[in-house]
């Protein structure tokens, strides 16, 4: 018998099992064509249905106004952290950056390739937090003001929507927590992210923009990019990555049949809770240096060992894990330690087992 295996990869991460079992039938005969999903072409009847049904159930999950477009676009997260200022920064020339991690970091960097990145925070040497609002300075002239939900690097998470001046877009990247909580759409100028880690497998990224913000880009916006030929051609200006929005499409209608947005929340504190309260509890074996109130739901970062962590052990924690079926927990290198990524597909089950396994690890390994 195979061993059972949980798979905690930060993306590309684990897809549902039975839309896995249901994509491997369609590889070769997409519901009754002669032909493979991968082959459709884009502007075949079939693929129309299948772009129709992804828009149809991400507006439906999500609460998705009329006044918002929906797009699927090209380029990742990363090709967002270009597109957000060309198709927005003309309005005043600069815009707001709120960095806690890694990912708005760099998303503040290439902003300013495009014009003027105030960073609404004091630079910080480690991210541990979402600090005070009274720190923060906001400038009521931006073009809009840009946060990163879910910094999965670090593991911080913000619990509310940030407070931004009146008629300053809110612009956020939810790649890492898309469809894991309900998100008030109306709040947003935008919102999007990368599929490959909540909602499908890499190649696609899942654009919400309103509708009054995509009708001024740069000159120098390159096409793939622009906001305007994109939602004018219903995001299919150029041939668009098929199969990953149809697998979109499969685990967003998986998450419709499990509940929904609020159900996946549901999961997802308790998945979180279960792996807190044994770091919390441990008495300093596991730690966390992620302020309480920020810690991410979906990316929990802790070290292992006393005094703040010891690499030998690590990576014994990493190797053993392994050994257990329980893979991908290395934490990113750039703060080492471990992160269990708990996004949607992962089970309450497959948290269980981690769970126990830190147990085992704490009574076999403690000073």
């Amino acid at each position: 018998m195979a061993q059972q295996v949980s798979y905690f990869s930060p993306g590309p991460a684990k897809i549902p099992h039975e839309v896995l079992g249901q994509l491997q039938e369609e590889l070769v005969h997409y519901k009754g064509t002669p032909v493979s999903v991968m082959e459709l072409s884009h502007r075949s009847k079939d693929f129309g249905n299948i772009i129709d049904a992804t828009e149809k159930v991400v507006r439906e999950l999500l609460g998705v106004p009329d006044n918002y477009r929906v797009l699927l676009m090209h380029g990742g997260g990363t090709g967002q952290f270009a597109a957000v200022p060309l198709n927005l920064m003309s309005r005043t020339g600069k815009a707001d950056y709120i960095v806690t991690g890694s990912w708005s970091s760099k998303a503040a960097q290439e902003a300013a390739k495009y014009g003027t990145v105030n960073c609404v925070l004091p630079k910080s040497e480690r991210y541990t937090g979402v600090p005070d609002r009274s720190c923060w300075k906001l400038d009521p002239e931006a073009s809009y003001v840009y946060y990163c939900d879910n910094e999965t690097v670090e593991g911080v998470e913000f619990q509310s929507v940030p407070d931004v001046p009146e008629g300053v877009p809110l612009v956020c990247d939810v790649s890492s927590n898309y469809f894991t909580r309900p998100i008030d759409v109306s709040k947003f100028g935008l919102l999007y992210g990368g599929a490959q880690k909540n909602i499908g497998c890499a190649g696609v990224t899942l654009v919400i923009v309103r509708e009054d913000l995509i009708t001024n880009p740069l000159p120098v916006c390159p096409t793939v990019l622009d906001y305007t030929v994109m939602a004018k051609n219903k995001s299919l200006y150029n041939t668009p990555p098929t199969f990953p929005i149809h697998v979109m499409g499969e685990v967003l209608a998986w998450v419709k049949k499990e509940g929904g947005v609020k159900e996946m929340e549901r999961r997802s504190v308790e998945k979180s809770r279960m792996i807190y309260s044994i770091v919390d509890e441990s008495n300093g074996f596991y730690s966390s240096v992620v302020t309480p109130s920020s810690r991410s739901r979906v990316n929990v970062v802790f070290r292992v060992g006393e005094d703040g962590g010891n690499e030998e052990l690590e990576t014994k924690f990493v190797d053993q894990a392994t050994q257990c079926g329980l893979l991908s927990l290395k934490g990113h290198r750039s703060v080492g330690g471990i992160r269990a990524s708990l996004y949607n597909a992962i089970t309450v089950d497959d948290v269980h087992r981690l769970a126990e396994f830190m147990k085992k690890f704490l009574q076999e390994n403690k000073v």
